[in-house]
């Protein structure tokens, strides 16, 4: 996946256009911490960033805000500035030294994070481009036609896998106008129509969609791929010591990083070859900010909050205490018994 757009001039906040989106690929090939900050932040927070403007943006916006609250300000600026402020708070001192420094050292060191950003984005497109082909049918079973790991041209619509698994749904793919329609580009897919490999089992509930919704075993198999290394997707989940996770401590599956293997995933299953803002093809960059909608949709936080929990503890099953289920008859079942009985007996008596 690579940008192409140019880095905006950052002269207000509110009137220049968002750093949420792709600016300019910049292949990482050095070990400098800011370059390999930028790669994990990248796939664990937002993948689409314009590092350079959202850095310079987020300084002056943080003087704006000595004046005026952050919700005064449009949904999409108050999502800047909440990656903003991760970002500085997840690299300790960072803060510090973007308002100590000089315009073009924040733009240096924005650049340097969006050269590690962009760099693993296209990385893992182009692992992935191999690595989805093995996952499309049971293993030990042929892939019929078979397709080339290194030309995409035959995946998308134009394939009976890769399609079944793209289609949107609420769309029938078995319908061959629809199949046709498809396939011929006459029916546009935009980003935020999900497609069928999103949901468990591929199967679509249009009465209860959240139903299966972003637990698809293809999501797993690609999660597993770039975070707990290849060699994980057949066997048990645990984060190797060679995997992302492990090295970036990464102990829990982030609303960002689910966003990020969706999308990837999506790529990897399109003809498209280069992932572009103006691809209105795929329109990954749509996409993404839908499924990053839905996770941050307060509305939603209670389907979201399951949804997290369940892939944390597919991807990391033994990271929290929290997120495992406690043994029944266990003296630390037991434990939690009484202590519920003790308190449930207090708040009687002080009613």
């Amino acid at each position: 996946m690579s940008g192409d757009e140019n880095y905006p001039a950052a002269e207000s906040s509110r009137k220049r256009s968002s750093a949420l989106h792709s600016g300019p690929r910049k292949k990482a090939t050095s070990s400098n911490p800011l370059i390999l900050h930028g790669r994990h932040f990248g796939r664990t927070v937002f993948a689409l960033c314009n590092y350079p403007a959202l850095l310079t943006a987020g300084i002056l916006r943080l003087e704006e805000l000595q004046d005026s609250p952050i919700e005064d300000y449009p949904a999409d600026v108050r999502r800047e500035h909440r990656v903003f402020m991760e970002l500085v708070e997840s690299y300790p001192g960072l803060l510090d030294r973007l308002t100590n420094d000089e315009e073009e050292d924040i733009i240096h060191v924005g650049e340097l994070m969006g050269k590690g950003a962009s760099g693993v984005r296209g990385d893992d497109t182009k692992t992935l481009k191999s690595a989805v082909l093995e996952w499309l049918v049971p293993r030990g079973q042929p892939l019929i036609p078979p397709l080339s790991r290194n030309i995409k041209s035959d995946r998308g619509f134009n394939h009976e896998v890769t399609g079944a698994l793209l289609c949107p749904a609420g769309l029938d793919w078995s319908n061959a106008e629809t199949k046709q329609s498809l396939k011929s580009g006459e029916t546009a897919v935009r980003g935020d129509q999900w497609p069928m490999f999103l949901y468990a089992g591929y199967i679509y509930d249009p009465e209860d969609p959240w139903t299966g919704l972003l637990r698809s075993e293809i999501l797993i198999f690609g999660f597993k791929h770039v975070f707990t290394s290849p060699s994980s997707v057949d066997k048990e989940p645990k984060a190797t010591r060679s995997g992302n996770a492990y090295l970036h401590g990464m102990k829990s599956v982030t609303k960002g990083s689910l966003a990020y293997i969706a999308t990837q995933v999506r790529f990897s299953l399109s003809s498209s070859s280069v992932f572009s803002r103006t691809d209105t093809v795929t329109d990954s960059e749509n996409f993404y900010h839908s499924i990053l909608d839905l996770l941050e949709d307060p509305d939603e936080s209670q389907e979201v909050v399951d949804l997290m929990t369940w892939w944390t503890h597919c991807i990391f099953p033994n990271s929290s205490s929290s997120q495992r289920c406690i043994s029944q008859n266990s003296a630390l079942s037991k434990i939690r018994e009484k202590r519920a009985v003790l308190r449930a007996g207090t708040a009687t008596g002080t009613t």
